[in-house]
């Protein structure tokens, strides 16, 4: 009796195993759509990001300079920090004026509210050098602070990665 109670737990053991390999190790977790919290403040960033990317490409440092906080902090995975909106400014007229344009991934920007300060920017853009024939570089992710002074928005933190 014992050896039948024995083989059947034995049996019944062998089955769970080999159930239990057969299961994925890894799961995929499926990332959330994104919704914005606020249509307005989706909108007002999605609109400022167009005047900043415009004034980006076309060197219009009028208004890069009105966009740009005093207290900016620039992460640049790549080139490291600026914390000073006179470096920046100059590292754009210098750099990028004339050589450099940027192109945003269309659906990308994902807006979040910060309480009595903003809202923080995400997306994808890709950069192309005028003299690059190449036309696919890779896209890579921004992320953008805006703080809302006297009815005006302003970049106040970037983190640019590639």
């Amino acid at each position: 009796m014992k050896t039948k109670k024995s083989s059947v737990l034995y049996i019944f053991f062998i089955l769970i195993t080999v159930s239990a390999c057969r299961l994925p190790l890894k799961q995929t977790i499926k990332r959330p759509v994104y919704k914005p919290e606020s249509k307005e403040l989706y909108d007002a960033i999605v609109h400022m990001d167009s005047i900043w990317e415009d004034s980006y490409n076309h060197c219009k440092m009028d208004i890069q300079d009105q966009i740009i906080s005093e207290d900016i902090e620039f992460f640049h995975d790549q080139g490291g920090v600026i914390k000073s909106k006179a470096q920046l400014m100059a590292a754009y007229k210098n750099n990028i004026c004339g050589k450099v344009t940027r192109e945003l991934m269309k659906g990308s920007i994902e807006v979040y509210p910060i309480k009595d300060y903003g809202a923080v920017e995400m997306g994808y853009h890709r950069f192309h050098s005028i003299t690059d024939t190449s036309p696919n570089s890779k896209f890579a992710r921004f992320v953008h602070v805006w703080k809302k002074e006297n009815g005006n928005w302003k970049i106040t933190r970037v983190i640019s990665l590639h």
